[in-house]
């Protein structure tokens, strides 16, 4: 498909549109896909939703509590290396 090729769609009752095929496979978006629908002066808009809403660091930034001391980078890789030799061995 090209980019000025013109592909028409047709709105049902219920007020659904199918997408032609070439739109959808260029763009990867299979069945169950969420799209955000933005009315535009141009026209409808439509783009990937996001999974999560976007956040700041400073929004999520010790949410987590831990009672002790803090760990350091030394405890935290190993900690990563014991946890994959054991689901190494466990396979």
């Amino acid at each position: 498909m090209t980019g000025s090729e013109k592909l028409t769609t047709i709105v049902s009752s219920n007020g659904r549109v199918t997408l032609p095929s070439a739109i959808r496979k260029r763009r990867e978006w299979g069945a169950g896909t969420r799209l955000q629908v933005k009315d535009t002066p141009e026209g409808v808009l439509l783009k990937p939703a996001r999974a999560f809403a976007p956040t700041r660091p400073e929004d999520v930034f010790g949410l987590l509590s831990h009672d002790g001391m803090p760990r350091t980078l030394q405890d935290m890789d190993a900690g990563v290396l014991a946890e994959a030799q054991r689901r190494h061995t466990r396979d």
